[in-house]
């Protein structure tokens, strides 16, 4: 019992350092943009890391209302960055969360609507997605392997030796061993890459003995949200954006565990992360949707299980309520956490690749929709100022490679799959009549 208790302790570590990168960088960036106060700023990421763990218990959590039920992890939105700024900038911080808070609700509003949008996400549609989302993160694992995007010694040859020195030691690990070594092996990677790492003088501690001991989660930190129609309405337009990478995350999972996805599995998914945003929008920290690294880990790791996830949103609690104790996952050198990015983003592309497989390629049209929909995924995500001159409200939508590249998938499958479809099959009646007559 204790010995089974250990591997999912183990496991859930490994989920939670594997996102747990991504997810302190959004309040970083929001927090340096908006000009907050050390004070200020220390509380937004301990707030940020306890309510990712919060919206993951509620997304896993499946009852009647919310849950989808799958081993899904959630952190904020890279999506809603330069949205919050913006909002910021203009209405003041108030407004931003007052615009949180509304798009939480409006979430909840439709999230049965939503739900049963499902026959317009076929194989074609999930698996163009889940490969966009793979390739539009494979560079951010580049940028840390060189050392973290900024960084004074980017590139180095101690950061990409690093890096590719972590990379390698996961490959053999799970070339050479078996059962649970082989599923903690992203874990041992980092544990043995950040070793290297501090015994080259790249470790500091520094964060770690500037954290306070405890923190004690506030409603409203930040003073009571204000309500601006442009900002609630842009923050509408990140809402529907991250529910169209959640489904494409939601059926990804669906299918490496093996169950099938209906359109009320679907809505209470919708619902727990409405419900999430809402509580980011209520204690100040941000808007909340699925991590697809996590599933990137599973599929790699082939664990599957929903406890592993409830013990990754306990652990991510508590590093909330503890900032010291979260402080200490911030020593992983960038370059470390690049080399094990590589093998967890490069499983997201595989799995896109595998759902793509269900796909009828004798259909020029499913051809067509593939080549555009990664085409402009991959090429926002190279090229991202294309769409610079574009309206705020639109350049939402556009200024993501994922975004971008998932509503091409979703638009392309309607005309061609779904109206073309109907169209075909009128003039196969007309055909038939002239047959007859």
């Amino acid at each position: 019992m204790k010995q089974n208790s250990f591997k999912i302790a183990s496991l859930g570590i490994q989920h939670v350092l594997a996102m747990y990168a991504g997810a302190v960088v959004v309040p970083l960036i929001v927090g340096g943009a908006l000009g907050l106060t050390g004070e200020q700023l220390t509380y937004l990421v301990s707030i940020d890391i306890l309510m990712c763990g919060v919206a993951t218990i509620l997304q896993v959590w499946k009852n009647k209302f919310f849950g989808v039920g799958l081993p899904v992890v959630l952190g904020c939105t890279f999506t809603a960055v330069a949205p919050m700024i913006t909002i910021g900038g203009e209405y003041g911080i108030s407004a931003i969360y007052g615009a949180i808070i509304a798009s939480g609700i409006f979430v909840l509003l439709i999230s049965t609507f939503f739900g049963k949008l499902v026959r317009f996400f076929p194989p074609v549609v999930t698996g163009s997605v889940v490969t966009i989302i793979g390739i539009t993160l494979i560079p951010v694992a580049m940028n840390n392997m060189a050392g973290g995007e900024g960084s004074a010694d980017f590139g180095s040859l101690e950061n990409i030796g690093l890096a590719f020195g972590t990379l390698l030691f996961i490959i053999i690990l799970y070339k050479f061993s078996k059962g649970f070594i082989r599923s903690i092996s992203i874990l041992l990677g980092l544990g043995a890459g950040t070793l290297a790492a501090f015994f080259m003088g790249m470790v500091d501690f520094t964060e770690v003995g500037e954290a306070s001991l405890l923190h004690i989660p506030a409603p409203f930190y930040f003073g009571m949200p204000t309500f601006e129609l442009s900002a609630i309405l842009t923050m509408i337009l990140v809402a529907m954006v991250s529910l169209v990478e959640s489904t494409g995350v939601y059926f990804a999972l669906g299918d490496i565990c093996e169950e099938k996805l209906d359109e009320k599995d679907l809505a209470r998914g919708y619902r727990a992360e409405g419900l999430a945003i809402v509580l980011g929008g209520l204690f100040n920290s941000f808007p909340y949707t699925t991590y697809s690294q996590n599933v990137g880990l599973m599929q790699l790791s082939g664990v599957k299980t929903r406890n592993v996830i409830y013990v990754a949103g306990g652990m991510l609690v508590l590093l909330g309520l503890v900032p010291k104790i979260g402080a200490l996952t911030t020593v992983i050198p960038s370059s470390v956490l690049g080399g094990a990015m590589v093998a967890m983003f490069g499983m997201v592309i595989a799995y896109g690749i595998k759902m793509l497989s269900q796909v009828n390629f004798a259909s020029q049209e499913n051809l067509f929709i593939i080549a555009c929909s990664i085409g402009m995924g991959l090429g926002v995500t190279v090229v991202p100022e294309v769409f610079a001159e574009m309206p705020a409200a639109i350049s939402v939508l556009t200024e993501n490679g994922i975004v971008a590249g998932s509503l091409t998938a979703i638009l392309l499958n309607l005309i061609f799959n779904e109206f073309g479809v109907k169209k075909s099959k009128v003039k196969e009646t007309e055909i038939e009549v002239q047959q007859a007559s």
